[in-house]
């Protein structure tokens, strides 16, 4: 069993997620081979913005990976199979930052963005193909991330994972088993407090 691929072998797009379970539940290590160079990078990627350290994240994802083989047998299949992967992920960086009892590193993102839509620092900057344009907006994007894992934790998810990551209001509650209700209210309190935390750096955005 490999846990995280470094040959980045291409995934076959024809085979299910639910047929992939299947041939892992009957042993078939090539299939769970498969999911993990299908979500590695996206389990990396939601540790490391919900951590903001990559040594972190990478152990979480290693962690997260073994939780999903080891659980793969009793996985009912009543939410999505990224919806289950992703909840596995979050509860390990709450534990981690709990064990750590600290915010967040801030640190620079290498690759932010994703296949789950246009990152939030993009949102929020309006960069320029000239050089002045493209230090501002990294000026931006800093100050953004800064804010980002400055914020309460429970503020801090929602955002990652709707702003960021793409996922529903009906997703994210589940993930976080709570009602759609809380995750859109927390949504709101979360983005009044990403504007309360860039007010020191109001400047970058005018």
């Amino acid at each position: 069993m490999r846990l995280f691929s470094s040959a980045g072998r291409d995934d076959p797009g024809g085979i299910s997620d639910a047929d992939m379970i299947a041939r892992c539940r009957r042993g078939d290590r090539d299939a769970f081979d498969l999911l993990v160079d299908r979500y590695q990078s996206k389990v990396y990627n939601l540790a490391y913005r919900l951590l903001g350290d990559p040594d972190e994240a990478s152990d979480v994802a290693q962690e997260a990976f073994l939780r999903i083989y080891r659980g793969l047998q009793s996985f009912q299949g009543g939410s999505a199979l990224t919806t289950w992967v992703y909840r596995i992920v979050h509860n390990l960086c709450l534990d981690e930052m709990k064990k750590k009892r600290r915010r967040p590193q801030i640190v620079t993102d290498p690759a932010d963005t994703d296949e789950g839509g246009e990152p939030l620092i993009d949102r929020l900057s309006d960069q320029s193909d000239e050089p002045e344009g493209q230090i501002l907006g990294d000026e931006r994007a800093a100050a953004v991330r800064a804010a980002v894992y400055r914020m309460k934790s429970h503020h801090r998810d929602v955002l990652v994972l709707y702003d960021l990551e793409g996922f529903s209001y009906n997703e994210i509650a589940d993930m976080l088993k709570t009602n759609v209700g809380t995750v859109k209210s927390r949504l709101n309190r979360a983005r009044l407090a990403l504007a309360k935390e860039l007010e020191q750096d109001r400047h970058l955005f005018q």
